[in-house]
């Protein structure tokens, strides 16, 4: 994380007179940046008593793809007409070391990924509370606030620790010292605050997998996105389904496979299942559910999935990644358990 020019905090950049004080975020998904993002403009406008407002940019919603995020706080009377990405932030924050290639300005580093395992909370809270004490806010109480109302609801067994992640975040922020502000040193500072300094691996022809492994588990060329789900998936009930097909409609993984069959003695596509290896727990076709035939639930709980019906046409090998799939942080328990590829979703 590094303030691009002299330190300043938000207010101290809006007194001076400046239009916006902007916040760029780079990371990879499935380290949380977007929800960051949102939750740190939705706290500019109810907490801080500025305007606001954020947008991310990211592809396929993959975990290990490149995400970022924009925010802009001005003055109240003022309004945003500016939605264009920001090039020259006041603050620039870093969610994964593999993305830093200079760094300039004030620079702080904070062992996002150690506390979030000791928390047992997410990189994202971690993250939200290191930027707060970055911007020169007192306290964390404006995080917590906008912690609750944003995961309380939807994560409520997770809130005290994501709570908690926000109160360690804000409290172990440190500065670099100037001497050690160049991409070396850097890079091996943050290595080393998350636990080792690990050298990159140095493939050629005699060293690289013999024939052809992909070592990263979950991600395209496998066609699996089990694994960027987030512990929830679809539970499908059938006998409640009406086969409107606004959950075809809503899905934008191809997951809900339908084929010719009868209904109420008319002929027309049947709901047949879920791709469970394409799904990547958005949620959005239990949203538009019109009769509850499609429900949330949580996925550790449901090991054999009822209308698993996977794709033909775009099935994969090998079948043993049929037991692919998140093991749900709900529990507080995937920082400890899950296995996923370097550089994405720890």
């Amino acid at each position: 994380m590094q303030e691009t020019k002299k330190k300043q905090g938000l207010k101290e950049v809006l007194e001076a007179g400046k239009e916006y004080y902007e916040i760029r975020l780079e990371s990879i998904g499935g380290l949380g940046a977007n929800l960051c993002g949102k939750m740190l403009g939705e706290l500019g406008l109810k907490y801080l008593n500025v305007n606001s407002s954020n947008f991310s940019s990211y592809g396929s919603e993959k975990t290990g793809t490149p995400v970022r995020g924009f925010i802009r706080y001005c003055k109240k009377e003022k309004e945003i007409r500016v939605h264009s990405p920001i090039i020259n932030p006041d603050l620039l924050v870093i969610f994964h070391q593999g993305i830093l290639k200079t760094a300039s300005g004030d620079i702080y580093v904070v062992e996002a990924q150690k506390l979030a395992m000791e928390t047992k909370s997410r990189i994202n809270v971690v993250m939200l509370g290191a930027i707060l004490k970055v911007m020169g806010i007192q306290g964390t109480e404006v995080g917590e606030k906008i912690c609750r109302e944003t995961l309380g609801k939807k994560y409520p067994d997770s809130l005290e620790n994501n709570l908690e992640g926000i109160r360690r975040g804000y409290e172990n922020v440190r500065i670099l010292k100037k001497e050690e502000s160049n991409y070396e040193k850097i890079s091996q500072i943050v290595e080393e605050y998350n636990g080792n300094v690990v050298e990159e691996p140095k493939w050629g022809y005699l060293t690289a997998p013999m024939g052809g492994i992909n070592p990263c588990v979950g991600n395209s060329i496998i066609a699996d996105l089990s694994p960027s789900r987030q512990g929830y998936i679809p539970i499908f009930i059938k006998e409640r389904c009406i086969n409107c097909g606004l959950c075809f409609s809503a899905c934008p993984d191809m997951v809900f496979q339908f084929a010719k069959g009868e209904y109420k003695g008319r002929t027309m596509m049947i709901n047949q299942g879920l791709d469970y290896y394409h799904c990547k727990g958005c949620l959005r076709c239990v949203d538009v559910c019109p009769v509850n035939a499609l429900v949330r639930g949580v996925e550790a709980e449901h090991e054999k999935k009822e209308h698993f019906m996977p794709n033909q046409e775009l099935l994969r090998m090998p079948m043993y990644y049929e037991k692919a799939g998140a093991d749900g942080y709900i529990t507080s328990e995937s920082y400890l358990t899950e296995k996923r590829m370097e550089g994405g979703e720890v």
